[in-house]
């Protein structure tokens, strides 16, 4: 029996990719650490991004902890949201319009506190092909009915 034969029936049958064995496995294993800290801190301290520092930690353990990996792929409060990343590329709405409010609030703070217009003019065409990007992902999984009525009949 493997590993994989216990899996979740939320797995959705598609794990992260496969834990490579490489010398670079510590790296990756500090690297995920860090950033389930990032993560941790920034679902208390508002402007600091949560989720981008999970996807970033469930990737760099897939490439060194396959306990870890499954442990934030499972997890009870962030588990979901991976997920839904990882197989549809979903963005949940409040998670959106958090993004680009703390955008335009990071843009305005600089343009406020610069004394000069490149800057906030630099940082806002920057900012704003990301905003576009997170807007124009999918907001939920595709439902079984829509996902088949784009398959061809044979």
């Amino acid at each position: 029996m493997t590993e994989n034969d216990n899996r979740p029936e939320d797995w959705d049958g598609i794990p992260p990719p496969p834990m490579s064995h490489s010398s670079l496995c510590p790296v990756f294993l500090v690297l995920g650490w860090v950033c389930v800290g990032l993560g941790f801190i920034g679902a208390f301290l508002p402007g600091l991004p949560t989720t981008v520092f999970l996807i970033i930690a469930l990737w760099a353990f897939s490439k060194s902890s396959d306990r870890l990996r499954w442990w934030l792929w499972t997890h009870p409060r962030f588990g979901a949201t991976l997920r839904a990343w990882h197989v549809h590329r979903v963005i949940p709405p409040p998670a959106k319009a958090a993004a680009v409010v703390m955008m335009m609030i990071s843009v305005a703070v600089v343009a406020a506190s610069s004394s000069s217009w490149p800057v906030p003019t630099i940082l806002a065409a920057i900012l704003m092909p990301i905003a576009v990007w997170i807007v124009t992902r999918r907001s939920a999984p595709p439902s079984e009915t829509s996902s088949l009525a784009g398959q061809e009949i044979r």
